[in-house]
């Protein structure tokens, strides 16, 4: 069986080596841009889990054990502010949040993914790159010191912020593979400017920035590496983009405001993780899968975890193609047309979320499916359990059981009582040295 799916996610990655999608916002895919998405769809299928219970079963257990071990389960009220003793509410966050000492140990934090991005280190095995300047002027030779330098740096890096900082990105910022973005202990904004971009890259993560209004670009001569630079396209006007990318883990990052979605996922992207994440005030939330049209997204698994879907959302929190999405332990509090959806069978296990409807009866109805009638998606398997419904939510099932491992082997994810309490330090951080998070 092993061996068949193998072969059959080759095959799907064969076709998607001659779509034209493959080529988004590269004018010129020449040699270098070829071995990259050959190497990108190696790490993908490298990165693939055949059976997505166990990651599901593993992530489950850490939040079991967090709770069992007397983690406090004090109740704390969202929108008040918080002022007394470090209080991790989630495993990810116990790993590393109450360690004063953070900023000596930045570095911690490479050992904390859980979820289908776990094993994502970004630059664990680098050195620091502090970024010390904000300006974003010179695509093709960007200025050391600026976040644009360091991203572009072929090898690992754990990137820091010298001080707070608004930063305006000219047109799209291409990551390298192995980085992190840490802005603990900084407020830094990528406001009103071009995207972040995950392409054909692998091991990366993004953790406490507020990304807010991002626009799309209009293209341009731009570097992707120290060893190469290219004419790129227009980019679409995401927060952040994956693209045939695998192993990114996106924690505490506050997102809000952008001209397309907030997060997407596509083209046989992979083991990532978001989490810890706060969301507001947009149409477009979460893209995972870029088109019904593109079957090599069956690959595509990611858990969102102790997220919140907060003010002025509309839809896709995700919305899901193919591939399988964990939605565990978010807080929805806001949407005015649906909270998760998905065309083309996808597989979602909504466990122990929080759905509060608004009071209009037209925006109860926490899924929606697209482009396909009940008697199709009837087998798609779309499961919640021990999610909160509030103010006439509801959640309408189809397939059968996700897992097809025995259940009481399975260590189940917290109810959805919980789960306000869990995201209750969603979004980028306020860090000092010598104090905890």
């Amino acid at each position: 069986m092993a061996a068949a799916n193998a072969g059959i996610l080759l095959t799907l990655f064969g076709l998607a080596s001659i779509s034209p999608i493959l080529k988004a916002n590269i004018h010129d895919f020449d040699e270098v841009w070829q071995k990259r998405a050959g190497n990108a769809r190696r790490h993908a299928l490298e990165a693939y889990h055949p059976n997505p219970e166990e990651v599901v079963s593993s992530f489950n257990k850490h939040v079991l054990m967090m709770f069992e071990n007397g983690n406090s389960t004090r109740r704390y009220l969202r929108g008040r502010p918080y002022t007394g003793r470090c209080a991790a509410t989630n495993p990810i966050d116990q790993c590393w949040r109450c360690d004063r000492n953070w900023a000596n140990n930045r570095k911690r934090l490479a050992d904390c993914a859980q979820g289908f991005g776990r094993g994502t280190i970004g630059g664990k095995n680098g050195p620091f790159y502090v970024v010390t300047n904000p300006a974003d002027d010179d695509l093709v030779n960007p200025k050391p010191g600026t976040l644009r330098h360091a991203v572009i740096q072929e090898r690992p890096l754990w990137i820091t912020f010298a001080h707070d900082m608004v930063i305006r990105l000219s047109e799209e910022l291409l990551i390298t593979s192995d980085k992190t973005i840490d802005a603990r202990g900084s407020n830094v904004q990528i406001y009103n400017g071009a995207q972040i971009t995950m392409q054909f890259v692998k091991n990366i993560i993004i953790h406490g920035l507020h990304i807010r209004k991002t626009k799309a670009g209009k293209g341009g001569m731009i570097r992707d590496s120290v060893s190469h630079y290219g004419f790129r396209s227009s980019s679409d006007g995401d927060g952040i983009s994956m693209f045939g990318a695998s192993h990114i883990w996106i924690d505490h990052v506050s997102m809000s405001g952008c001209q397309d979605g907030l997060i997407d996922a596509v083209m046989g992207s992979t083991a990532i993780t978001v989490s810890n994440s706060h969301f507001t005030h947009q149409d477009h939330v979460m893209l995972l899968g870029a088109s019904d049209g593109h079957p090599q997204d069956s690959i595509m698994q990611v858990t969102v975890a102790f997220n919140h879907f907060g003010k002025q959302l509309v839809q896709r929190m995700p919305r899901v193609r193919f591939g399988f999405a964990h939605v565990v332990n978010n807080d929805y509090t806001h949407w005015l047309m649906y909270a998760i959806g998905g065309s083309q069978h996808p597989t979602i296990l909504s466990q122990g979320n929080r759905f509060l409807a608004s009071n209009s009866q037209h925006s109860k109805e926490v899924t929606k499916r697209d482009s396909s009638p009940q008697s199709v998606w009837k087998t798609w398997n779309w499961r919640s359990e021990m999610d909160l419904m509030m103010n006439g939510a509801f959640f309408v099932e189809s397939g059968s059981d996700v897992r097809n491992v025995n259940r009481q082997d399975v260590i189940p994810a917290k109810p959805g009582k919980f789960a306000s309490q869990m995201t209750r330090f969603s979004g980028a951080l306020n860090c000092y040295v010598n104090k905890p998070c």
